[in-house]
C-alpha cells in the first residue's frame, strides 16, 4: 500500500512539469514558433539590404570626384547624383520601416532615384576616353557594379523571407497564433520596383 501511494505521490509531483513539456511539444508541432522565426529571418534579410545600399552610398563620393576630374562640364549629372545620395541617406530607417507602407515606399523611391542618377553618371563615361581608361574610375565602376549585384541578391532574399513571413501570418495554423499569441506582429512591406529599374546600366568598355 505504501509503495502504491508513493508511486501516486511521485506521479502527482511530476504531473505538472510533464504536462508542461508535453504542451510545449504539442505547440511546437503546431507551428507556434514559426512566426517569430520567420520574422527574424526577414529582419536579417532586411539588414543585409541596408548594408549593401550603404556600401553603394559610400562608394559614390569617390566616383563623383573621379568623374568630375575628367568631365567637369557634366555638372548637371554630377549634381543630380550628389542630391539623390543626400536624399537617400537623409531618410530615417529603423525597425518600423518594414511594417510602415508609407515609410517603406519613401525609402524605396529614394534608392530608385539614386540608382537612376548613378546610372546616368556612369553612362557619361562613354564620351570621355581618358576617364574610361582611368584606373581609379575602372576600380570604382567595378565596385559599383559588384555592389549592385549584391543589392539584387539581398533584395531577392528579403522578398522571399517576407513572403514566407507574411504567408505564415495569413494561413492556418499561423493565422491562429497571429490572432492570439502574436497580435503585435505586422505584415512586412516588400519591394515593388523591378530589378531592371533598380540596377545601374552596364557600361561596356571596348
Amino acid at each position: 500500500m505504501t509503495a502504491t501511494m508513493t508511486a501516486r505521490q511521485m506521479f502527482s509531483r511530476f504531473r505538472a512539469p510533464l504536462f508542461a513539456v508535453l504542451a510545449a511539444l504539442t505547440l511546437a508541432g503546431c507551428g507556434v514558433n514559426v512566426i517569430p522565426t520567420e520574422e527574424e529571418r526577414a529582419k536579417a534579410a532586411w539588414s543585409e539590404v541596408l548594408n549593401q545600399y550603404q556600401r553603394r552610398s559610400d562608394l559614390i563620393p569617390n566616383l563623383v570626384e573621379t568623374v568630375k576630374g575628367y568631365a567637369v562640364q557634366e555638372k548637371e549629372v554630377l549634381t543630380s547624383v550628389v542630391e539623390a545620395r543626400a536624399k537617400a541617406t537623409s531618410i530615417r530607417v529603423d525597425a518600423s520601416t518594414v511594417t510602415d507602407p508609407a515609410q517603406f515606399k519613401q525609402f524605396q523611391d529614394a534608392q530608385a532615384g539614386l540608382s537612376s542618377a548613378l546610372g546616368r553618371l556612369i553612362a557619361v563615361s562613354e564620351a570621355y576616353p581618358d576617364l574610361k581608361s582611368n584606373q581609379n574610375f575602372l576600380a570604382l565602376q567595378s565596385q559599383i557594379e559588384g555592389t549592385e549585384n549584391r543589392i539584387a541578391v539581398a533584395r531577392r532574399d528579403y522578398i522571399q523571407a517576407v513572403r514566407a513571413y507574411n504567408t505564415e501570418l495569413k494561413t492556418f495554423p499561423g493565422a491562429l497564433w497571429a490572432a492570439t499569441l502574436y497580435r503585435s506582429y505586422k505584415p512586412m512591406e516588400t519591394f515593388t520596383i523591378s530589378e531592371q529599374q533598380m540596377q545601374v546600366p552596364k557600361v561596356k568598355f571596348n
